[in-house]
């Protein structure tokens, strides 16, 4: 399964906040056997949006997008993925009573609050919601695109709403050595050469080791693969 991340905010662009969400993503639909084939950041745009996520749709198995729900006028997201699939925006109903019940949860403590709940429930017509627990805005499913909000808390429990959705048969081997990279070159190309399996060497500074990961469809080559590079490197566990 070959999935596409698109994630949308002009704060992530200027540098004023990390892009938390798509290393979140991509670390739970690796765990869960896909590949996550590309991370796209946009703008805040819509006929940007709505343009890459029809030419995402097409090329990638699944797409999920998040940032830009909500009820400020940078928050373009939804509109854009109707735009993307030419259907209009509509209130949806299981929505519409999400974003009530969440409104009179907290109207004690905000009184005032001044709330467009029709426009805050419309989601493109046809499409599933994925309701917002922890929030607000609600997400939504259309064909291959999936829709979450940006806020980390949020998407991390609609995702999991959704995460049976994402598998493959994908798996990994990974350990450390502390043989330098540049001594490791030759064992490396062989391992990729010799075995079914794609070879990574990555520096990692919490441990001051090299982390080398193997991926691969077949359990039994993985294990292979490991087993002949373990017996060529020096192989460390690093301390917790």
């Amino acid at each position: 399964m070959q999935v596409a991340l698109l994630t949308v905010g002009d704060e992530l662009l200027a540098g004023d906040t990390q892009n938390t969400n798509a290393t979140w993503l991509a670390g739970q639909i690796t765990d869960r056997g896909a590949t996550v084939a590309r991370i796209l950041v946009v703008p805040d745009d819509r006929d940007l949006i709505a343009r890459k996520v029809s030419e995402f749709a097409e090329s990638f198995d699944a797409v999920i997008v998040t940032g830009g729900l909500g009820g400020t006028p940078d928050d373009v997201t939804m509109a854009a993925v109707a735009q993307a699939f030419d259907r209009p925006l509509a209130p949806d109903d299981r929505a519409l009573a999400d974003v009530e019940a969440t409104v009179e949860a907290v109207r004690e403590e905000f009184p005032d609050i001044d709330l467009d709940r029709e426009a805050e429930a419309s989601i493109p017509d046809g499409s599933r919601p994925l309701l917002n627990e922890p929030g607000l805005a609600p997400g939504c499913v259309i064909e291959n695109i999936y829709v979450l909000p940006g806020v980390p808390d949020e998407m991390t429990a609609m995702f999991e709403s959704v995460a049976d959705s994402f598998g493959g048969d994908i798996e990994s081997r990974t350990f450390h050595t502390a043989t330098p990279e540049a001594d490791l070159i030759d064992d490396l190309e062989t391992a990729g050469e010799r075995f079914d399996v794609a070879v990574g060497c990555y520096p990692d500074p919490a441990v001051r080791h090299n982390r080398i990961k193997l991926t691969g469809e077949d359990p039994t080559e993985l294990d292979t693969a490991a087993d002949w590079l373990r017996e060529r490197v020096d192989v460390t566990t690093p301390a917790e």
